[in-house]
C-alpha cells in the first residue's frame, strides 16, 4: 500500500505562485496526476506525468502550471505560477502504477484571494 501525502497548499494573493508536493511512501513508476475540486464543481484534473518524462495539462493551466518529478524521493510536484481566483480548490494527488490501482492523497487547499 503506498500513501501519499501532499503539501505546499496555502492562501496567495492573484499573481503570485505555489508549488506543492506530493511523496510517495513507495516507488511508482507509472503515472502522477493532480486534480482539484472546487466547492460545488466536479473534479478536474489538472496535470498529469506519465513515466517521468510525458505530461498532460489542463486547458485552463497550460503555460501556468508545470508538473516534474523526483525520482530518487517518489516525490511529484506542481509548480504554479500566475494564480488566478478560479484556481481555488483542493488540489489532490493521485499516482498509479501500470495495471495497479490508483492511490489517492487526502488534498491540499490552495486559495487564491487578495
Amino acid at each position: 500500500q503506498v500513501q501519499l501525502v501532499e503539501s505546499g497548499g496555502g492562501l496567495v494573493q492573484p499573481g503570485g505562485s505555489l508549488r506543492l508536493s506530493c511523496a510517495a511512501s513507495g516507488s511508482i513508476f507509472g503515472t502522477y496526476a493532480w486534480y482539484r475540486q472546487a466547492p460545488g464543481k466536479q473534479r478536474e484534473l489538472v496535470a498529469e506525468i506519465i513515466s517521468g518524462v510525458h505530461t498532460y495539462y489542463g486547458d485552463s493551466v497550460k503555460g501556468r502550471f508545470t508538473i516534474s518529478g523526483d525520482p530518487a524521493k517518489n516525490t511529484v510536484y506542481l509548480q504554479m505560477n500566475t494564480l488566478k481566483p478560479g484556481d481555488t480548490a483542493v488540489y489532490s494527488c493521485r499516482a498509479q502504477n501500470p495495471g495497479g490501482a490508483p492511490y489517492w492523497g487526502r488534498g491540499t487547499q490552495v486559495t487564491v484571494s487578495s
